[in-house]
């Protein structure tokens, strides 16, 4: 009779230990680069860069990033890659915005993690059950969302009111909500145009001013998912099943059962996503809304190496980036470019400080174009304020690339009882 397989416990030669940043050294980081934003404001007169509506408009861009972010996290600690999140986020804007239409926001929410939901389940059936490759599963599940929201607006919306094949209704608002008193303070000191000062008033000012109810859940949904899936025994049973399942199956966990919760979760939350687009990002579901956001979302979660703390970062730097094409957008991306250089510069001296001269070389090369496209220019063409999300997706993903530790399972492809 064979043994069920354990952890492996065999002494190994243990790689490098990686310093993890405490709290201090994180928030002393945090401040350099807001004094750091700060001076590239002030040097470029580009005002807007940390005004109150940048970082309002910045908060509303990266929910629906950051909700298709956690969806990917909650497949993937659980081993299922889910390249299916645009997908998931394109029926939740449409049954978001269908359901809205039809008996309130609320419901429209509801049923938008619904439809996520039942993206998450087409992809559990293929990936768990079936073994389909993780890929190919996502990438057909984006597909026939296209296909199956174009058919049902087509089908539902031809002829009606305030509608066409491709757009539906107006949907009635969620409402939203204004701290009173410390909003209007935080914006007049954001005006002031002060070093450091304005900009924090600016920043905190973005997250008290017209800020959705759907957004308090959001952000509230990542801690609450790190306390499940670290603190709980659950999250640990699902994490399990991600790292090591066969070792999981030995002491008693049901991977399949764990893995099908963990991707329904996330089609459920890349529905939320959805349903921020078409009734609070707009207020109607329209064709195309989602602009790849299911992708960078992804991307997010990768930058914060699997974890909610650094996908929430990444979500507000994508989200942030997207306002440029809404606000201030070539002249705010002009700025951008000193900033990125010079941050460019100090990751030179960083690279030379490790021993790690080619990427330094190459490093500097770029600080070098981005000083001189700054300094012999003094705007920059509007398409690069649209790409330039996209850039900066591929930017950050290449320079974290290397200090990533994804599940050691990830994608790997799982029958029940295949340890025995």
């Amino acid at each position: 009779m064979s043994t069920a397989p354990a952890l492996d416990k065999t002494p190994a030669a243990a790689p490098a230990a990686r310093r993890k940043l405490s709290l201090p050294v994180l928030l002393l980081l945090v401040a350099g680069l807001l004094c750091l934003v700060s001076a590239v404001r002030i040097i470029t007169g580009a005002d807007s860069l940390t005004s109150v509506s940048q970082m309002s408009t910045a908060l509303q861009l990266a929910v629906p990033i950051g909700m298709a972010g956690l969806g990917g996290l909650w497949a993937e600690r659980a081993g299922v890659v889910n390249i299916g999140l645009e997908g998931m986020l394109i029926l939740g804007t449409w049954f978001g915005a269908w359901a809205g239409y039809q008996w309130g926001p609320w419901v429209g929410v509801c049923v938008a993690l619904i439809g996520g939901a039942i993206g998450g389940l087409v992809h559990a059936i293929a990936t768990v059950t079936f073994n389909v490759n993780h890929i190919v599963s996502g990438v057909a599940i984006n597909i026939l969302a296209l296909g199956a929201t174009r058919y049902l607006s087509a089908m539902i919306y031809d002829g009606m009111d305030n509608a066409t094949t491709r757009q539906s209704p107006p949907v009635p608002s969620l409402g939203e909500f204004t701290v009173p008193g410390l909003a209007d303070a935080l914006a007049d000191l954001n005006k002031h145009g002060w070093f450091l000062i304005s900009d924090v008033a600016g920043l905190l000012g973005g997250v008290m001013t017209g800020v959705s109810w759907l957004t308090l859940i959001a952000v509230a949904l990542l801690p609450l998912s790190w306390w499940i899936l670290w603190r709980t025994p659950f999250g640990l049973r699902l994490r399990s099943c991600g790292e090591n399942p066969v070792a999981a199956e030995s002491l008693g966990v049901n991977v399949i059962k764990y893995k099908y919760m963990a991707v329904l979760v996330s089609g459920a939350l890349a529905g939320l996503g959805g349903a921020f687009l078409s009734m609070v990002s707009s207020n109607y579901y329209l064709e195309g809304q989602t602009g790849g956001r299911g992708y960078i979302g992804l991307a997010a979660m990768i930058f914060g190496n699997w974890m909610p703390g650094g996908l929430a970062l990444g979500a507000s730097l994508f989200g942030y980036s997207d306002t440029l094409k809404v606000r201030g957008g070539t002249e705010n991306t002009h700025a951008l470019l000193l900033l990125i250089a010079i941050l460019a510069l100090l990751a030179v001296a960083w690279l030379i400080w490790k021993k790690k001269y080619v990427g330094g070389v190459v490093t500097l090369a770029v600080s070098v174009l981005l000083f001189f496209w700054y300094a012999s220019t003094d705007s920059v063409p509007s398409q690069v304020a649209t790409a330039m999300p996209y850039v900066l997706t591929l930017l950050v993903l290449a320079l974290s690339a290397q200090r990533l530790r994804m599940p050691k399972a990830d994608g790997q492809p799982y029958r029940k009882g295949q340890g025995k």
